[in-house]
């Protein structure tokens, strides 16, 4: 059930309750076969989670917004927990995951995310990208909920000394969620979290959708 308080395109960020909560079972089951990685593991070539992510709620969520060709082409496991355990500043997502390295204009710089090719687009393919969260155990205010700033994806490409000024303009919200719920952000939009404590788990999937095609050879590396 779609939360109404919130659109995407004014405050960059909507809850869905409850809308992947039938997927529960098979994500808990992938994140077990998986150890902890600090800041997230890539997920690619996992069995069966492109048909979960592809195909029914997911997929109509991101279509909503982007319409029929959106398809997932990056997905990260957060698993956050006593042992593995991180914060993280604002900031603005601005890399994509690519298949192989082509010099193509205003694409760049280039980095390597355990060992997955990521590159910085123009800032217009980032703005046409819906970032969803499941979320696979209740995240309650001690339990790192993401912190988003609301309306800061229609600011563009903020600088990094100005994220600070952008965050106290716009204000913080704090994005608390049941296991199954799902969170759809403006993937521009500032955010943040802080470290997990008291509880076991806070494990969260984030897919990245996108309906755009890369220019001149560039390939989006997919799941």
């Amino acid at each position: 059930m779609k939360c109404a308080t919130h659109t995407l395109p004014v405050d960059g960020y909507v809850l869905y309750r409850a809308a992947a909560s039938s997927l529960l079972h098979q994500l808990h089951a992938l994140s077990n076969r998986l150890p902890p990685r600090l800041g997230g593991t890539w997920l690619r070539g996992e069995p069966g989670l492109p048909a979960l992510l592809n195909t029914g709620a997911m997929q109509a969520i991101a279509a909503s917004y982007l319409g029929d060709e959106a398809r997932p082409v990056r997905a990260i496991l957060f698993d956050k927990r006593p042992s593995d355990n991180w914060a993280l500043g604002w900031h603005q997502d601005r890399t994509i995951a690519v298949r192989e390295r082509r010099e193509v204009a205003g694409y760049g710089p280039w980095t390597v995310k355990q060992g997955i090719l990521h590159v910085a687009p123009p800032f217009a393919v980032i703005e046409a990208m819906v970032t969803l969260r499941i979320h696979l155990d209740d995240t309650p205010r001690d339990n790192a909920p993401l912190l988003v700033s609301p309306g800061s994806h229609r600011l563009g490409l903020v600088a990094e000394r100005d994220i600070a000024a952008a965050v106290s303009a716009c204000g913080v919200m704090t994005c608390l969620a049941a296991a199954g719920d799902v969170w759809a952000y403006a993937t521009p939009i500032l955010h943040a979290s802080a470290a997990s404590s008291g509880h076991a788990h806070r494990r969260v999937l984030q897919v990245d959708y996108t309906a755009t095609k890369l220019p001149e050879g560039l390939d989006w590396l997919g799941i």
